[in-house]
């Protein structure tokens, strides 16, 4: 029989269904009841149309016989879907393997999943760190198993319902802004979470089953006889189902079989990875941020647990390797110059839990797979990690394949004759195809565009350098805002929700949408009002050698004690003050104070002046007497670039002051 379960082994006695039990880790960087989110209730009527609907078709007097090859099914008292005789074998227990199990499962089939080490990530091997599960995958996982769609976003933390987007590598300003909240809200679906790849992968292993999960198991052949699929193991045991799923990513010996040694295509980048302690002072209001730059790119986001992941992307060529801890100096050298919301995270990650690895992805093929073999997720469409869309179309072509294998067991009841699995395999994988492709090629051309931007004029060409000087924006970044202005929207509405209206079982009513803060619009649309809700600590941390400071200073937000900087004490100030005796400062020198939820400098009518360097480089001295608005990322400076402060704004007063930090970086 074509499902009949055998092997090869010494020792005839060992029971044939044994498995390897196994226990995956809870991730402690990111336990399930870390982070806060927003409530999520989905009832029992989200359970898909082909679990509810009765497949043993009784007519009194006429009996409508299975397909020879597999019994027909039917609903259990429980409602669970009883076994169909059609045993599906997956080549790999990473993300998209496990949740096509999931999804074969529920809709009845026998599965069995063979895994090297359950451990391991598919895709990402020992890069344990987060993963971005987008509306669209979050929304087919519901569709599959309403229940652990539910587990799953508990135990993420939301990023769709702030500002995410794209800004300047060096200043820090904002390029563009993502809306990923309106194309989940308008569709009634989840909102992007981050989630551990450890938590969702325990979730989706119990999930499944650990009678499912063979683990410690490596499929390295396999024959297609065309009625039957045999696999054989690196141990030389070999298993029967009636049809093989290769999902074992990027690397894939299924695929290798399949159509022979091909090489995976080096993106031009390596990337190091690394988890911080650290929470952002725009933490409520900033979900991620991509920062760009020339041949080199920096990516940030929130995972919760007061914990943030970035991903900091080198043009260089594959096979690169750094010093004994050398990881973090390194990055400080590449990264020197850029922005405080990039190097403050390097600078807070521990050098051990800096990884580097180097990025490649596959070309997708018209051909996905042969007689009862087919691939899925990495295996066939591994792509670049700039779109955050890898793990989320694993999910999706699970829900496809699955939907695709029902539908022809289905057909098969109906009429009477033997599953055609060879069509369900290639309408399933027509059916994905092009959505895939153009999505991959969207991966491609965010890399593109996040390692070729210039801000001004002169960046990367050599002699010329010096243009860059005059601050003359670039006219690619003109045009390319431009462009991006216009298509985001589109291209985050398709990828985001374009793969809904194909989901069953799960209806618009089913959820509530999560929910965003009501001043979500007026952030998108107006940069100043997103700084003013910055919630954190604004200090000024000595920057010069004359300061004769060492400690960071502290700003009041109380609108009726302004603070003072001069060279002579103030004995009738009802504020706070900071005296520096230095020749370029005068006795009544600036004054600092707080209105309408920002900081303002005034000139006190100095004689040596005060000025301000913003986040771009320009500087501008402060006019007698008018108060100018001062940001983060500001140097100000007090008669003398001698005389300087480096406004910040933080969660918690750093320990160290500017000449520190800056040490620090001279020293890597």
């Amino acid at each position: 029989m074509a499902s009949t379960l055998c092997y090869n082994s010494l020792n005839p006695s060992t029971t044939v269904f044994s498995r390897t039990h196994f226990s995956v880790p809870l991730n402690k960087e990111l336990p399930l009841d870390a982070s806060p989110l927003v409530g999520y209730n989905c009832g029992l009527g989200c359970r898909t149309r082909k679990q509810r609907k009765k497949v043993m078709m009784h007519v009194k007097g006429a009996v409508v016989e299975a397909p020879p090859t597999a019994s027909s099914s039917s609903q259990g008292v429980s409602g669970t879907p009883q076994k169909r005789q059609l045993r599906v074998l997956v080549a790999g227990g990473g993300i998209g393997g496990l949740v096509f199990a999931l999804a074969a499962k529920r809709k009845g089939f026998e599965v069995v999943v063979f895994e090297k080490d359950l451990s391991a990530i598919r895709g990402e091997g020992q890069y344990r760190g987060p993963i971005q599960i987008q509306s669209n995958a979050l929304a087919a996982l519901e569709a599959i198993d309403s229940e652990v769609a539910e587990e799953v976003m508990r135990a993420g933390c939301i990023t769709g319902d702030r500002i995410n987007g794209l800004v300047d590598g060096v200043s820090g300003s904002w390029y563009v802004k993502f809306d990923t909240f309106t194309p989940a809200a308008e569709r009634g679906l989840p909102v992007t979470r981050v989630i551990s790849r450890m938590v969702l992968q325990e979730i989706l292993a119990h999930a499944v089953g650990d009678d499912v999960i063979m683990n410690a198991s490596n499929v390295v052949n396999f024959v297609d006889d065309g009625n039957k699929v045999t696999v054989e193991l690196e141990n030389g045991q070999k298993y029967e189902g009636d049809m093989l799923v290769g999902a074992d990513g990027i690397w894939s010996k299924v695929r290798k079989q399949l159509f022979g040694p091909k090489e995976a295509v080096y993106s031009g980048y390596t990337c190091y990875t690394g988890i911080a302690d650290f929470v952002p002072a725009d933490i409520e209001t900033v979900g991620y941020r991509v920062f760009l730059g020339h041949k080199q790119y920096f990516v940030s986001s929130d995972v919760g647990a007061g914990k943030m992941q970035w991903y900091a992307f080198h043009k260089e060529p594959p096979g690169g390797v750094d010093d004994p801890n050398g990881k973090k100096e390194r990055l400080l050298r590449i990264f020197e110059g850029w922005c405080d919301n990039a190097v403050d995270l390097i600078l807070a990650t521990e050098e051990e839990a800096i990884l580097r690895r180097d990025i490649y992805d596959r070309i997708p093929t018209l051909t996905w797979g042969k007689g009862r073999v087919t691939l899925l997720g990495d295996s066939i469409h591994a792509m670049q990690p700039n779109m955050g869309q890898g793990g989320c179309m694993a999910i999706e072509d699970s829900y496809q394949l699955a939907w695709e294998l029902d539908n022809a067991w289905e057909q098969s009841i109906k009429s009477g004759s033997p599953i055609d699995i060879d069509s369900s395999l290639r309408s399933y994988e027509r059916e994905r195809r092009l959505r895939v492709a153009i999505i991959h090629g969207m991966a491609r051309m965010a890399a593109l565009m996040a390692s070729t931007y210039k801000a001004y004029l002169g960046v990367g060409l050599g002699p010329l350098e010096f243009l860059t000087k005059f601050r003359i924006p670039h006219p690619g970044r003109v045009g390319g805002r431009f462009f991006v202005d216009i298509m985001m929207p589109f291209m985050l509405s398709w990828v985001l929700g374009g793969n809904s209206y194909k989901l069953e079982g799960r209806p618009l009513s089913c959820r509530l949408s999560d929910k965003a803060n009501d001043q979500l619009r007026t952030w998108f649309e107006d940069d100043e009002a997103l700084e003013r809700a910055i919630n954190g600590e604004w200090i000024l941390l000595p920057h010069g050698d004359e300061t004769g400071l060492s400690k960071p200073i502290c700003l009041s937000r109380d609108e009726m004690k302004p603070f003072i900087i001069g060279s002579a004490p103030l004995q009738d100030h009802s504020g706070s003050s900071i005296t520096i005796p230095s020749p370029q400062v005068s006795p009544r020198h600036a004054r600092i104070n707080y209105k309408d939820g920002a900081f303002f400098l005034t000139d006190l009518r100095s004689q040596h002046g005060t000025w301000i360097i913003d986040n771009e480089g320009k500087q501008y001295r402060v006019p007698p007497n008018y108060p100018a608005r001062i940001r983060p990322s500001d140097v100000i400076q007090f008669g003398s670039e001698k005389v300087s402060f480096h406004v910040k704004v933080t969660r918690s007063v750093p320990r160290v002051s500017e000449e520190e930090r800056t040490r620090t970086l001279q020293e890597a």
